[in-house]
């Protein structure tokens, strides 16, 4: 098998998985319920949940750059933020075949040469960085949540947050000493950045009317936003409104208010990686700093 026809059917599945995903959800909710949540969508506070996401992916990509300078790439930080968008691009709208890390992972090698394991590790730990901060704010949300759910489990998910900070540093000092030396600031970076992915999707309760259990879509949304981040779908599509429908189930909540929830922070990565589309015509042009 060539390795074209081999991205070819790995996006073929990953599109017929999210169909699939797409499809059982709503086998279990009424499409009308989910539109009629949709309706109620106060334009004001989407406005401040897209400004807030936009947020978020700005300090991703400082964050990123965190990285790229570590291992000897340094890239400005307005090139690599259109490096950043035209990657968010791809991830979305032309996946299997050429994703966005993969493509800014070429991209800084071809300019730089850094090496393509420094490359590859500087992608991976940014992507786990943030990983660690969504399991950090999760358990934290756990542990402010009064749902009967998670009090059986009160002093294990205590635990677990500086656990998973000990583990994630140790996993940086054995394994990639190179970027040790910014492990602190991307923490910090990956905090600010879930933070204000937060606050966004505190801004889509508040444009669909949510005033009760706010704590806990909070913490269904972390918990999708890591299941999002498996390449199993085409951009997080379907696995992430699963993820939001268990969720609801277990923890009492309304099905269709998750969904609509889902469904409008995926609009609004949508429409912020659409603009992508413009360095995908006229290739950013790298500028370096000193």
């Amino acid at each position: 098998m060539t390795e074209k026809l081999r991205k070819k059917l790995i996006t073929a599945l990953k599109i017929i998985v999210s169909a699939v995903l797409i499809y059982f959800i709503f086998t279990k909710i009424e499409l009308k319920d989910v539109l009629q949540t949709l309706k109620k969508g106060d334009p004001l506070y989407l406005f401040l949940a897209l400004l807030f996401f936009v947020l978020s992916k700005v300090l991703s990509a400082f964050r990123t750059n965190l990285y790229f300078h570590q291992i000897g790439a340094k890239i400005s930080q307005l090139s690599n933020l259109k490096l950043y968008l035209l990657g968010m691009f791809y991830n979305l709208f032309l996946p299997g075949g050429i994703g966005g890390d993969a493509y800014k992972g070429f991209v800084i090698q071809k300019e730089y040469q850094p090496g393509t394991k420094k490359v590859v590790s500087s992608l991976l730990l940014d992507r786990l960085s943030g990983m660690l901060l969504l399991f950090v704010y999760a358990c934290v949300l756990a542990l402010l949540s009064k749902n009967e759910f998670f009090q059986s489990f009160y002093w294990l998910i205590l635990m677990a947050i500086p656990l998973s900070v000990v583990a994630f540093w140790f996993i940086n000092k054995a394994f990639f000493t190179t970027t040790l030396p910014v492990f602190w600031k991307s923490v910090g970076f990956s905090a600010f950045v879930q933070l204000a992915q937060l606050v966004c999707v505190l801004f889509i309760l508040k444009s669909l009317s949510v005033e009760l259990d706010q704590i806990e879509y909070l913490f269904v949304f972390l918990v999708s936003s890591i299941v999002s981040v498996i390449p199993l779908t085409i951009g997080g599509i379907g696995s992430r409104e699963v993820t939001f429908l268990y969720g609801a189930k277990w923890l009492g909540l309304d099905e269709s208010t998750s969904i609509g929830i889902s469904f409008t922070f995926f609009l609004i990565t949508a429409l912020t990686s659409l603009f992508g589309i413009i360095h995908h015509f006229k290739k950013p042009k790298l500028e370096s700093v000193d």
